[in-house]
């Protein structure tokens, strides 16, 4: 470091780290962006480079620099990854508090927050209930059956694929033709009737004060149009900082943008190598257009990596350097190692299955734990059969990505209860708990909802529909409950839920196989529900930030539990582990041959590459099979020969141990190997002489 750079350092950090212990902590890079002034800053932090730490360092620099830690705005892509920094920033500074006190969590929750405070202003009511994605769904299907679109001749999108089309003209801010055109080609035909679907979808949710994911950014967003709104929700926070700025969509940068119109004291850390989400709308170019949109911005890289070994940082930077725009960065490591990243070309699949696993039990054998390796894929069912050579194996495996909490039916179930108590409006919620009902179907629902509207949406009103014979006792029951429920308030979360879970379990017994494991889910949820002072705040963090899935409840393996780690390397971002297998590695797999339709899109397949090889530790392993089995929809399976993908470049091949395997003969020895002993013809010719 320059001595000028030196001295401007000690002048922006006080006075050295005498007084900040800490501080000697990090490195010369992580400590410039810690102690960083006042204007906007830009952290391009590597892969392993310690971004978590440098971030929490700059809140708890921050704060003893005199700001307010309740006007410190940090925004991150999950909550765990908010209160992890928060955790950190206060153990430095010895400030239990500051956990509590900074606002911190990802733009939906935050945005949800606002909200509420300035409901007014957005034309909300402050009781509004946010709809899962699978909600979303179903009222989408209700409206598109209402208008008839799916009795048409040529078959309408399905209900996911609309929402998915909804979904990218949000959050990417661009017109329905251009989305059409670019990602929904086959639906383009339906461009008018999509437009009528999604302007009755929002009028149905506007009247029933429901949101969904899109809407919360997307009124927040609106609302900071307004002049004297974004200089009152800006004027709360003095610095704003965000994680994963690559992993942004446009209305999110919208959202920082008219959150800092006055003061730009923003802090932004990523890697644009990193940038993998493009289906989810996110998009690189915030990251790269930073500096035009907050001129002035100073840009900090952090390369030193404490991940990986130095082998695998020069086979992932030959990676990465393919790509045709990004920020420039070279990572490097302390970490020496012998052992070269091992491309393995294998005959087919069933010969890189088993290579897999004799790798993992041999590195199993050496001292590493199941849980510390990870076989790594583009999409789910690349690992299709690995999974069953596993288990016949009796290897013990989890899947990243199994069925979400939300997802799951009872869960759902429950929480549509409560979501009545809190805004009864919410006809979603009304109609899955009515059809649970003995003798509701749909009509009934319907019937009954009419009902509620005559009766200013009073749950308890419920009580006094004349059901059929069939159904009059239970729903009968369903008014007694809500109305002795809705006096409680949103205050009476623990008692709501006790009678809640009384009322439902027999329900649960007679619509759902397995009740026990499902009445331990709704167990949990009390449980989780007793943490809270109010109903609608557990409303909101269940649905914006809830448990990745039902199997998650039981928590980390225990001390003699182990088991082999599945992902997809969408799932694996921001995970390491000490040994890595990528599998699939051809052409067509990855990249895959649905994300090849144009250079941005070949781009993010080039960096689902880098992603997946630099989650490894110690020992990286690509392998691909010259042939394997496709299974396209309503044709029989059929095989096909791959071609190594495009990504491994001679000279990123250079940096590797290259290893192709033999064709095994039946039993595992080479065929090769053999030569003929016995005259076998001659044997079976003499039994009929």
């Amino acid at each position: 470091m320059a001595a000028s750079e030196r001295r401007e350092e000690t002048a922006e950090d006080g006075g050295g780290s005498s007084r900040r212990p800490w501080l000697d902590e990090v490195n010369p890079s992580q400590r410039a962006a810690v102690v960083h002034g006042s204007g906007p800053l830009l952290i391009v932090a590597g892969a392993g480079t310690g971004k978590t730490r440098t971030l929490a360092y700059r809140v708890a620099y921050l704060i003893e620099q005199g700001v307010p830690a309740e006007r410190i705005l940090l925004l991150t892509f999950t909550r765990r990854a908010a209160e992890e920094m928060l955790r950190r920033a206060a153990s430095a500074i010895g400030d239990r508090s500051v956990t509590g006190r900074v606002w911190g969590g990802t733009f939906h929750a935050v945005a949800n927050r606002l909200l509420r405070i300035y409901a007014g202003a957005a034309g909300l009511s402050p009781e509004f209930t946010i709809m899962d994605r699978s909600d979303a769904e179903d009222l989408l299907d209700v409206v598109r059956n209402a208008l008839g679109f799916s009795k048409k001749e040529s078959r309408f999108p399905r209900k996911a694929t609309c929402l998915d089309i909804y979904s990218r003209r949000v959050n990417g801010n661009e017109d329905l033709e251009k989305v059409l055109a670019r990602d929904f080609p086959w639906c383009r035909m339906w461009q008018d009737e999509l437009k009528q679907l999604f302007a009755e979808y929002v009028s149905r949710k506007q009247k029933q004060q429901v949101l969904d994911y899109d809407d919360l950014l997307l009124y927040l967003y609106y609302l900071l149009e307004d002049e004297k709104a974004a200089e009152s929700i800006g004027g709360r926070f003095d610095h704003i900082l965000v994680d994963e700025y690559q992993d942004t969509n446009s209305l999110q940068a919208g959202i920082l943008m008219g959150m800092r119109r006055r003061n730009h004291n923003v802090t932004v850390v990523g890697d644009d190598a990193q940038s993998i989400y493009g289906f989810r709308s996110a998009t690189v170019r915030n990251m790269l257009d930073f500096p035009r949109h907050f001129p002035g911005a100073r840009i900090v890289t952090l390369e030193q990596n404490y991940r990986s070994t130095k082998p695998i940082l020069d086979t992932t930077n030959r990676v990465i350097s393919q790509a045709r725009e990004r920020f420039s960065k070279e990572l490097w490591s302390d970490r020496e190692a012998e052992h070269r990243p091992r491309l393995v070309t294998c005959v087919d699949e069933t010969q890189e299955d088993d290579q897999v696993i004799r790798l993992v039990l041999q590195h199993y054998e050496q001292g590493t734990p199941l849980r510390r390796q990870a076989v790594l894929f583009r999409a789910a069912h690349h690992s299709n059969s690995l999974e069953l050579a596993l288990t016949r194996r009796n290897i013990p495996f989890r899947k990243y990505g199994g069925l979400r909490f939300l997802e799951a039916a009872h869960v759902k179930d429950v929480l549509a209860f409560l979501r009545i108590l809190e805004n009864p409006r919410d006809e979603v919620a009304w109609f899955r708990v009515l059809q649970l009902l003995d003798g509701v179907g749909p009509v009934t629902t319907a019937a009954i909802i009419e009902h509620l509207g005559r009766n200013r949406f009073d749950p308890s009103s419920v009580a006094s529909f004349q059901a059929a014979p069939s159904a009059r006792k239970q729903v009968s029951e369903l008014g007694a409950l809500l109305r002795d429920l809705a006096p409680l308030g949103d205050s009476g979360l623990p008692v709501q839920m006790d009678r809640i879970r009384a009322f439902y379990g027999p329900l649960l017994r007679q619509e759902y196989e397995n009740a026990p494991a499902r009445e331990n889910d709704i167990a949990y949820m009390a449980t989780l529900a007793g943490r809270y002072d109010s109903r609608t705040e557990f409303l909101a963090d269940l649905v914006l930030d809830p448990p990745a899935s039902t199997g998650d409840l039981a928590g980390p393996p225990g001390k003699d539990e182990d088991w082999l780690v599945l992902s997809t390397i969408h799932s694996a971002k921001g995970l390491e582990w000490d040994v890595v297998y990528l599998i699939h590695a051809s052409d067509g797999c990855l990249p895959s041959d649905m994300s090849t339709g144009s250079s941005e899109e070949i781009e993010e397949e080039l960096r689902l590459a880098y992603v997946a090889m630099t989650r490894a530790r110690d020992h990286l392993y690509v392998l691909w099979p010259q042939r394997y089995y496709i299974r396209p929809p309503g044709v029989s399976d059929r095989h096909t020969y791959a071609q190594l993908s495009r990504f491994f470049s001679d000279e990123v091949l250079a940096a590797m141990e290259r290893v192709t395997l033999a064709r095994e003969a039946p039993g595992g020895a080479s065929s090769a190997a053999l030569t003929p002993g016995v005259d076998i013809a001659a044997r079976v010719r003499d039994i009929w002489k």
